[in-house]
């Protein structure tokens, strides 16, 4: 009988967050204080304060096509939660909202996209 062999998937396409300090995010040989991530790229995200947070702030995120299934929103170095009406657009165009610290987010993300899962990330500088 021949023992099973456990193999580890190869990393998930597109931009993995490698680190994180009071500096920023290390993604892919960038460093970046606040964050916006798709399953293709990474880009630097200068966010309004959380209480007035839209989602006119993320369209070059939410938009992808197809749309994301949801959206992973690092809160800074706490959690916080998003205004009502921001969650409820995301709804309204079918994606959920999971909001947490941007720690958590960045850990998350690498989770998520090492399943494939086609979502975006939004995360606040720490």
């Amino acid at each position: 009988m021949t023992a099973p062999r456990f193999e580890r998937d190869g990393p998930a396409a597109g931009p993995i967050v490698r680190g994180f300090s009071a500096a920023g995010f290390a993604v892919d040989g960038g460093s970046y204080p606040g964050l916006l991530l798709t399953p293709e790229r990474a880009a630097e995200w200068r966010p309004p304060p959380i209480a007035e947070l839209t989602a006119e702030a993320l369209e070059a995120i939410l938009g992808l096509d197809p749309p994301p299934e949801f959206l992973i929103l690092g809160t800074g170095a706490g959690q916080a939660f998003p205004p009502r009406a921001f969650v409820a657009a995301l709804a309204e165009r079918g994606i959920g909202v999971e909001a947490m610290d941007s720690r958590a987010a960045a850990r998350t993300w690498g989770v998520l996209r090492a399943e494939q899962r086609w979502i975006v990330a939004a995360i606040m500088p720490l």
